[in-house]
C-alpha cells in the first residue's frame, strides 16, 4: 500500500503461521499476531521504529554499552 506522499508500508503473511510481518517505510520491521497491532505500530511512525542495522555497521560502529571498570 503506498500513500500519496511516496510512503511504502508492506505486510506479509508468513505461511504456515498466524504471523504477520510487516515493515514501514522508514524500513524497521515488526512481528504480530494481530492486524489491527501491526497497523497501529506502523501508523505510529516514528515511534518505536528502529531501522535495521546491517551487518556492515553493527562490525564497524563502536559500541555506546556503559563499561564497568577494567574494561
Amino acid at each position: 500500500m503506498s500513500s500519496p506522499t511516496g510512503e511504502i508500508y508492506r505486510v506479509d503473511w508468513l505461511p504456515g503461521t498466524d504471523v504477520l510481518h510487516g515493515t514501514c517505510h522508514c524500513g524497521a520491521e515488526h512481528t504480530a499476531q494481530d492486524p489491527i497491532e501491526m497497523w497501529a505500530w506502523m501508523l505510529a511512525h516514528p515511534d518505536g521504529h528502529e531501522p535495521p542495522v546491517s551487518k556492515a555497521q553493527s562490525s564497524e560502529a563502536p559500541s555506546h554499552e556503559p563499561r564497568g571498570h577494567g574494561q
